[in-house]
């Protein structure tokens, strides 16, 4: 047996693997137990009364079934967890999901900051395990030693074939495989100006947000390829691609989400919200930017990126110099920077879709379209390197 096919506790304790490769270092927590389990008093307007759970309760695997979830801890990245679309990626994510599951409890995943957060709240109880790996050879999940059948039940469940299997589901989910639609012809009549067989929906709706019609058009092909059947393995559904939370928040039954009229009227609603979110950039030319780009990759990474151009002397509200930190993110000098509060986002999609958009808009309004230089004062030099292999033709 090697080396690696051991669980290790960090007071050097060796476990059998079995053959699993990824290594389980335990926490090593210190519980005072003297006889009876002590009991935290609770204040109520009736008095004093003795918590009915004890305070060094080991909360095992039974309580943790009993209690229907589980709480793990990790740090953002590609590797481990994100936010794509409102849903939750990242391999070490989708193995907990998987763990949570093959346990009958929901996941609860929780982002800490550092390692360092992640050990001492591990100590202090507040979750049950950390989910990252924590040393160079490959993952590492840390259990608190007063879990031990929390711990066998990891040792049951693992098989080495299981990073491999998630990293592939990944990858399906952020291919446009994941996406079920028909493509239709970015233009149904060139010669007539007809752009698709919903354009008196774009023109009516677009009017209430003072939009150029075929901007939505534009960005509604960018969704589904005018197909209105379109729909996503993340739930996104229709002409718009509505995810089924925004429906709820707009007021789009679920059952109306692949009507075409309906969903184009729900996500003018939408675009609305994102047009007053950035209220603070006065050039509209520049802020329709701004929420085309919020519309993919969500406000709260948007405002992050700005965050990260202020921080270095670039114009917040101006998408050029923003449009570099929306790509940074993806990158973990910058999506641990301080000022980033929603962590890692796959950046390059984010632009891509906002670049690919006016230049369909372009397209239909018969403008050439010309792609502006980047300039060393203008873009930070790691995100100006990955642009330029981006863009390169």
């Amino acid at each position: 047996m090697q080396e690696n096919d051991y669980f290790c506790t960090q007071n050097g304790k060796k476990l059998s693997r079995n053959g699993i490769y990824i290594q389980f270092f335990m926490l090593l927590i210190l519980v005072v137990a003297c006889g009876q389990k002590k009991q935290e008093p609770v204040v109520t307007p009736w008095g004093e009364i003795q918590d009915s759970i004890p305070q060094d309760d080991n909360f095992d695997l039974d309580e943790i079934q009993r209690n229907g979830e589980i709480i793990a801890l990790t740090l953002t990245g590609p590797e481990t967890y994100y936010d794509y679309h409102g849903k939750h990626l990242g391999a070490q994510y989708l193995l907990a999901q998987r763990f949570a599951d093959k346990l009958g409890v929901m996941l609860r995943m929780e982002v800490c900051r550092d390692s360092a957060e992640m050990l001492q709240r591990l100590a202090d109880g507040d979750a049950d395990l950390i989910c990252y790996p924590m040393n160079k050879k490959g993952s590492g999940w840390i259990v608190g030693d007063d879990k031990a059948d929390l711990v066998r039940e990891l040792e049951a469940w693992w098989k080495p074939t299981l990073l491999a299997e998630v990293k592939k589901e990944e990858e399906f989910l952020l291919s446009s495989r994941s996406v079920t639609r028909r493509i239709f012809s970015p233009m149904l009549n060139r010669a007539g100006g007809v752009i698709s067989h919903y354009d008196g929906f774009f023109q009516r709706y677009a009017s209430t947000i003072r939009w150029d019609w075929r901007l939505l058009a534009a960005q509604c092909y960018q969704e589904s390829t005018f197909d209105p059947q379109a729909h996503s393995w993340a739930g996104a559904c229709g002409l718009m691609q509505i995810m089924p939370g925004t429906a709820d928040h707009l007021g789009l039954a679920r059952s109306d989400m692949y009507d075409p009229e309906k969903n184009i009227a729900a996500a003018v609603r939408y675009i609305a919200e994102l047009e007053h979110s950035f209220s603070d950039i006065a050039d509209r030319t520049e802020r329709i930017k701004f929420v085309l780009a919020a519309y993919n990759g969500g406000h709260f990474h948007i405002r992050d990126a700005m965050a990260l151009a202020k921080k270095n002397g670039r114009n917040p509200r101006r998408w050029g110099d923003v449009e570099a930190y929306v790509l940074g993110l993806a990158r973990a000098e910058y999506y641990n920077d301080p000022v980033v509060k929603y962590g890692y986002m796959r950046g390059s999609e984010t632009t891509d879709y906002v670049r690919k958009i006016h230049e369909r808009w372009n397209g239909y309004r018969g403008v050439k379209t010309i792609r502006a230089g980047f300039s060393p004062n203008t873009v930070p030099q790691k995100a100006k390197r990955e642009r330029k292999k981006k863009y390169q033709v």
